[in-house]
């Protein structure tokens, strides 16, 4: 077979012209952004309930009591029962606040980015979570100035005396002797913790034997007295200290978004809005990220803290 000389040089199949469309097009962005993965954030995870703001604000109430304000009374045969009216909870209002930035991508970057179009993706991944990191200590740090319940640990979790499962027991009972209906589902705690759970002696010898979930075969705690794991930094833990922490995430609260999408948007689950200039006479495409957001913690009776565990 004849060899030619020069060799060809590579060639792009319409690849530059496909990423220029999906940068124009609301709806491919979205797309996109559904399949990036990202670093594990927390705070839509401890605050799942969605709220809607009106007018840049949103009302909402505190507090709200689980039962009427006066007790129940025995009816006699035939006779009216006694009303009561339901309590309701301190009103409040919270401002959302717009938190974004932007970038620029050049078009040198998107041609000699290696696969072609990674660089799409990198701008995506790394503006989007800028934005969620914030977004994250913002709700967070509401959080910890909001949950005020703790209960201290028997002993330091960090030595072989610690007692990990009924630290968690009593602090869960604490909870439930409210009587407010909390049932605490998550437990956060940061990574370091997480290893010292997975691997105590004591909480391995009630662990089943030979089975796939088992740490020690490389799965994970995905469950741990009927708590969902969840595992972070200890920096995004709220207050900043490596203590554990309970929630009832159904009722502690949730984020208000502005939900309303501007022009030219497109929006990802998570609700980070993004949207992408051309800039003809540089180049570039500037590409911003937003989200219109504040976090809402309503019922603080909803968690607790497991403080002196270090």
């Amino acid at each position: 077979m004849p060899v030619t000389y020069p060799p060809a040089g590579p060639s792009l199949s319409g690849q530059l012209l496909t990423i220029h469309t999906l940068l124009r097009s609301p709806t491919l962005l979205s797309r996109r952004m559904q399949q990036l993965s990202d670093i594990k954030f927390i705070a839509d995870l401890l605050l799942p309930q969605r709220y809607r703001s009106s007018g840049g604000a949103v009302m909402y109430e505190e507090d709200e009591p689980l039962f009427t304000d006066r007790e129940v009374e025995s009816v006699a045969p035939g006779a009216e029962y006694p009303f009561a009216n339901p309590q309701t909870g301190v009103p409040a209002l919270a401002a959302v606040v717009k938190w974004g930035q932007a970038t620029r991508l050049t078009d040198e970057r998107i041609k000699r980015t290696v696969p072609m179009g990674g660089s799409v993706d990198w701008a995506l991944r790394k503006v989007t979570n800028t934005v969620r990191r914030k977004v994250d200590r913002i709700a967070i740090a509401a959080i910890a100035s909001r949950v005020t319940a703790f209960h201290n640990a028997s002993a330091a979790w960090t030595g072989g005396t610690a007692t990990m499962l009924r630290d968690i027991e009593i602090a869960k009972g604490k909870v439930d002797d409210l009587e407010l209906g909390h049932e605490l589902d998550t437990i956060l705690l940061s990574n370091n913790k997480y290893a010292l759970l997975a691997t105590d002696e004591k909480v391995a010898s009630l662990r089943r034997r030979e089975v796939s979930d088992n740490p020690v075969y490389g799965g994970e705690i995905e469950v741990f007295a009927g708590l969902k794991v969840a595992k972070t930094s200890v920096g995004n833990l709220p207050g900043g200290t490596d203590d554990v922490w309970l929630f009832d995430s159904r009722n502690l609260g949730g984020m208000a978004d502005e939900v309303e999408v501007d022009p030219g948007y497109a929006v990802s689950p998570n609700g980070i809005q993004v949207q992408v200039e051309r800039l003809p006479r540089r180049d570039a495409h500037d590409l911003w990220a937003r989200r219109i957001t504040v976090p809402v913690v309503t019922d603080p009776s909803a968690g607790i803290r497991i403080a002196n565990t270090n």
